[in-house]
């Protein structure tokens, strides 16, 4: 994809119901996408297409740790919309507790299904998509996967958010598609239970998205790594 841009280009993002996600669809459908939303939530979003318009936007009910969820909301989007240029795998959740011996066992499986198995099946069920669009690939990964966090389940989720990006890229490259990770710092979303004003907000990320997004066709954006300028 080049820095053309129709109103025939089509991202599917997955955690599109608040935080990130949500702002991301927004500012897509703003600067002349059409946006495919997945998420749990089906409330948020039907109310996210409202305030888009059906027109630009297509909510699909999907949970990412259950492949045949996956497989069947990217199915319907492509359906609907025809085709499929980007999937921004932006879906995820934190861990409860830090730490090993104070962790719960059942929060992680949560977590690494959200994290772990829900990028490798939103990459598995989309690439087919992607490979017919020479497309896009974008992975919400973060600064906790670049760096070392004491006794951190939820930080190495990400460090394999962040390698798999890699290697995606490297995967993707042989038929023209493209890979991006985006390693934000703290963002102030519904992820946290009290604001972080001070810090990275939702509108900041989705930034980064639209320049991976505009890249000329001659460049592959690999890594966008953002921090809080405070």
């Amino acid at each position: 994809m080049s820095n053309t841009r129709t109103n025939e280009n089509v991202i599917a993002i997955t955690g599109a119901s608040s935080g990130i996600g949500e702002e991301t669809a927004r500012q897509l459908v703003d600067n002349g996408f059409k946006v495919a939303l997945l998420a749990r939530s089906e409330d948020k979003l039907n109310m996210l297409v409202d305030e888009l318009g059906k027109e630009n936007a297509f909510a699909v009910k999907a949970d990412v740790s259950n492949f045949n969820e996956v497989e069947s909301a990217l199915k319907s989007v492509k359906e609907h919309f025809g085709r499929i240029d980007g999937i921004f795998a932006n879906a995820g959740r934190g861990a409860k507790a830090a730490g090993i011996e104070k962790g719960d066992v059942e929060d992680w499986n949560g977590m690494l299904g959200a994290n772990v198995n829900g990028l490798l099946y939103t990459a598995k069920a989309g690439l087919p998509y992607l490979r017919d669009t020479k497309g896009h690939f974008i992975i919400t990964s973060s600064v906790a996967g670049r760096i070392a966090l004491k006794g951190s389940v939820y930080g190495a989720s990400k460090w394999f958010a962040y390698g798999f990006g890699q290697n995606l890229a490297e995967e993707m490259r042989e038929w023209g598609g493209r890979c991006t990770t985006i390693c934000p710092g703290m963002v102030n979303t519904p992820f946290f239970d009290e604001p972080k004003e001070d810090k990275l907000q939702p509108a900041d990320i989705a930034n980064s998205v639209l320049f991976a997004l505009r890249a000329e066709a001659s460049a592959c954006v690999r890594e966008v790594y953002v921090m809080p300028a405070k």
